[in-house]
């Protein structure tokens, strides 16, 4: 069972298609061949840095005579969210601590050191930090 979501991933390769019809040599042919699939599992394709489709990328990496691996790209998979109930219960906790209710975002991003719109969209270390932000300027509210 997979536990986790599947992360973005790209892969680059460069092929050499060899023309041998008749048992004569007509030359290579010579592509760059990079695939994208995402967490979604939308799948995208270009060859020699042009879009194409994925079936014909993948035509091309099966006819190939040489396929050589240039590089594979993995980009990791985003921290959870804390999500709305969270959100609404670090918005009560600034609230009773005296933090106006049209500051909070800016408050949270005091105590991130970047813009927060929304703190259902805050990881759960961001959070943490709030708070221990929100426990130091406002020692009442621990």
């Amino acid at each position: 069972m997979q536990t986790t979501k599947p992360r973005n991933i790209t892969r680059t390769w460069n092929t050499t298609t060899e023309h041998r019809p008749y048992g004569e040599h007509w030359g290579d042919t010579l592509n760059t061949v990079t695939l994208t699939a995402d967490q979604h599992g939308n799948q995208t394709a270009q060859v020699d840095g042009q879009p194409a489709t994925v079936a014909h990328a993948v035509s091309i990496l099966n006819r190939a005579a040489r396929v050589e691996l240039v590089s594979e790209y993995r980009t990791p998979t985003p921290a959870p969210v804390i999500g709305k109930p969270r959100a609404a219960q670090l918005h009560r906790l600034m609230g009773r601590a005296g933090v106006p209710s049209g500051e909070h975002y800016a408050f949270a991003g005091a105590a991130l050191d970047r813009p927060v719109f929304s703190l259902a969209a805050l990881t759960e270390a961001e959070a943490r930090a709030v708070w221990a932000f929100l426990t130091y300027t406002h020692p009442h509210a621990a």
